[in-house]
């Protein structure tokens, strides 16, 4: 049986939330090619991660017989985290723009899984396991457009996730995504609209390419 590890960052629920939608659409896809394989979900802005601690930190460069109590407690919530991340045959991640970076969450899931030199490192534990971003955000931020260069989503994911953790990193990009609810953006409708589509076909043609890339 195969693992998808499913993050869900926005704070917005449900249909609300355009990562969300579009992540759960990836996961139905996915699901319908493995009905009998696991899925775990965290979402980060129902149960929130607790932030990295010194104690957390440290007890991933002390060796187990060496750790305090406080070490020893701190750690297993972070390794339980990392095990998730290991274990995985995919991961699924929504990723919406905050402020032009990630959800405080997801920088603090990344801050507990990253531990160099187990998941970070020459040879990192959960390197090539397939990675699909689903990086959403209300504006857009291409080249040409009013805020060109303000997006540190996708290159700071780049460089967490695949430079770092070694993951194999794929992105899903539905942008514009507050046209309809901000008069100063009616004419990008259309734009949204489309990008729309694309995100949930996309999402739906990774899911089942990357179901036969596993079973193959």
């Amino acid at each position: 049986m195969v693992t998808l590890l499913h993050i869900d960052s926005s704070v917005l629920p449900g249909e609300a939330s355009a990562s969300r939608s579009v992540a759960a659409a990836f996961r139905t896809a996915w699901e319908e090619q493995h009905p009998e394989g696991t899925v775990i979900h965290r979402d980060l802005a129902a149960n929130p991660i607790p932030h990295i601690t010194a104690a957390a930190w440290s007890a991933g460069y002390t060796t187990p017989s060496e750790r305090t109590p406080e070490q020893s407690a701190a750690f297993a919530a972070r390794e339980k985290l990392i095990e998730e991340l290991e274990q995985a045959d995919a991961v699924l991640i929504g990723a919406p723009m905050h402020n032009f970076s990630v959800p405080s969450t997801l920088k603090t899931w990344l801050d507990n899984v990253l531990l160099l030199g187990r998941t970070a490192g020459e040879s990192p534990s959960a390197q090539g396991t397939p990675t699909v971003v689903v990086a959403s955000r209300g504006g857009s931020y291409g080249p040409g457009t009013p805020r060109e260069g303000f997006d540190f989503v996708q290159n700071y994911l780049e460089a967490v996730l695949h430079r770092t953790l070694g993951l194999d990193v794929d992105f899903i990009v539905p942008e514009l995504t507050l046209a309809p609810r901000n008069p100063a953006m009616s004419e990008l409708i259309p734009l949204y609209e489309a990008s729309r589509r694309r995100a949930f076909e996309d999402a739906t043609t990774k899911a089942k390419e990357l179901a036969e890339r596993l079973a193959a």
